[in-house]
Parts: structure tokens; C-alpha cells; sequence
């Protein structure tokens, strides 16, 4: 999960590759999520204790929100191109209640093989 997570950060930028299954729920789905519930957890804890130390913690958890749409943009573009879909299909979350569980149905979608 470390090498994944890794992998989500060093390939921000890359929109051109593929990303299998793995790297894609490991690297930008699950690491992600256990450092949003850290982050809330330290935010929580830091505003008990003093209120400037929660703002500090705010900050922190607002900037990381930011800094990881571009990332969780190319690993899902990367991830479509791996299960044989163009990378217009980004835009299927934005199709009321059945656009999310499509795109995520098309995440779980297996590797296609190379022509």
C-alpha cells in the first residue's frame, strides 16, 4: 500500500499511463481515506486542546483536500485508459445518483490486455 501511495504522488502529473486495479483503490482510494480520518482525528484533537493548534490542523486538512485533486484526477484518468475506456468517462459522475456507481463499477472493471 506504501509503494502505491507513492506511486499516487510521483504520477500526478502523468495522464498519459495506465494504473491497474491495485494502485488504483490502494494508492488513491484507501491511503487517502486513512490520512482523511487522521487528519480529522488530529483536527478534533487539536481544537479540544487549543484553538489555534485546530486552525493549524484545518489548514493542514484543507490544503491536503486541494493538493490531491490533481493526483486523484490522473489516477483515475490513467485507470479508465487501463480498463479500455476513453478518459471522457470522468464525466459520468457528474449523471445524478447512477453516474457514481457506474464510474465506480468501471474502476473495478479488469485490465485489458495491450493491442
Amino acid at each position: 500500500m506504501i509503494e502505491a501511495y507513492k506511486s499516487f504522488w510521483t504520477k500526478a502529473f502523468d495522464f498519459k499511463g495506465k494504473s491497474n486495479r491495485s494502485d488504483y483503490w490502494l494508492g488513491g482510494v484507501l491511503a487517502n481515506f486513512i490520512v482523511y480520518i487522521l487528519l480529522i482525528i488530529l483536527m478534533t484533537v487539536a481544537v479540544s486542546i487549543n484553538d489555534v493548534l485546530g486552525g493549524l490542523f484545518s489548514a493542514i486538512y484543507i490544503l491536503y483536500s486541494l493538493g490531491q485533486i490533481i493526483p486523484g484526477l490522473s489516477i483515475s484518468i490513467r485507470r479508465l485508459r487501463d480498463a479500455g475506456k476513453e478518459w471522457a468517462w470522468i464525466f459520468i459522475n457528474f449523471v445524478p445518483f447512477v453516474g457514481g456507481v457506474w464510474f465506480i463499477v468501471l474502476m473495478c472493471a479488469p485490465t485489458l490486455p495491450s493491442a
